[in-house]
């Protein structure tokens, strides 16, 4: 079993990514028991290990959803064409039955990660949390495995993007949030459709680039189903609209200048608008995932600081 094939297979370039809506939900989270505890010592989010829990329980569910959605591909023969990086199963370095152990036991290790987070967060005077977390834990297994395997496969169905939004800006975002106050804010959810947002453009620039490609595998995305034009203008709304509704909150909740840094990592998401709008050759967008992934990644830091150092 060579391990650098299952380390190529967890696709470590996605986990800035991944993390995003964790670093923003905890940023807020922390400032929120700040505020209302109006001690001298304040909390620092990176030193909670509820932080920690969360970002190593969201890794884990990322890399189980590269496994699978390696494993589901590879079995299906979607990836025999491919571009941009090659994919473990469908190449041979792993085979399916080796790649469905590691799936497994990424499975348990996360579970295990995360039933600790909840019991950080909660304890045992919460269990109505805990269940309700639990299951969402559950769900988000779930969500990893059936993207590309199995007959009913929702990224062969057009709905990846749904799930993309969901789990990585509405409960990456707002859960964490919510694991640290207990509670929901709803302008929580403009900077948790930021994150789906962008988020959800990664992966439209993965479809755009893979259109003819998932055609001829009947992987309809929405790509597949929009066309390159509107699904050009698709991405579009996705990027400004992750602008307008990060905007939007911190008019809500302004209180300084420094809660606009985030539009320092707008800059390579307009030069990504721009690239996109004049490509004509699909495979030249793989070098743009990149940009947009850790252009999300440099938005989580600087909203989570700016909204935090005043």
């Amino acid at each position: 079993m060579d391990v650098k094939s299952f380390i190529k297979a967890a696709r470590l370039r996605t986990l800035p990514l991944s993390i995003s809506g964790i670093i923003v939900g905890s940023y807020l989270g922390v400032h929120y028991l700040n505020s209302i505890a109006n001690a001298s010592v304040k909390i620092i989010t990176w030193m909670t290990p509820t932080f920690w829990l969360a970002i190593l329980t969201t890794i884990g569910f990322q890399v189980l959803s590269n496994f699978a959605n390696d494993y589901g591909d590879g079995i299906k023969g979607s990836d025999k064409n491919r571009t941009g990086e090659a994919r473990m199963v469908s190449s041979g370095a792993i085979t399916p039955k080796q790649m469905k152990m590691a799936m497994i036991i990424t499975t348990i290790i996360t579970l295990i990660i995360a039933v600790l987070l909840i019991y950080v967060a909660f304890g045992s005077e919460n269990f109505g949390y805990s269940i309700l977390f639990f299951g969402l834990g559950i769900a988000s297994i779930a969500a990893a495995i059936k993207y590309t395997v199995g007959n009913t496969a929702y990224g062969y169905s057009g709905f990846g993007d749904v799930f993309v939004f969901l789990f990585f800006g509405l409960l990456s975002v707002v859960g964490s949030y919510f694991l640290y106050t207990k509670t929901i804010r709803f302008d929580v959810f403009l900077p948790a459709i930021s994150i789906g947002f962008l988020s959800t453009a990664v992966l439209n620039l993965n479809n755009l680039r893979d259109r003819e490609e998932d055609k001829i595998n009947n992987k309809n995305t929405l790509v597949v189903k929009l066309g390159i034009e509107k699904a050009k203008k698709y991405h579009y709304f996705l990027i400004f609209g992750a602008l307008v509704t990060a905007l939007i909150y911190v008019f809500l909740n302004f209180k300084s200048e420094y809660q606009l840094l985030f539009l320092i990592a707008f800059i390579p998401l307009m030069l990504n608008v721009k690239t996109v709008a004049k490509n004509k050759i699909p495979a030249h967008l793989d070098s743009e995932l990149k940009k947009v992934a850790l252009s999300t990644f440099l938005f989580a830091i600087l909203f989570g600081i700016g909204s935090t150092i005043f």
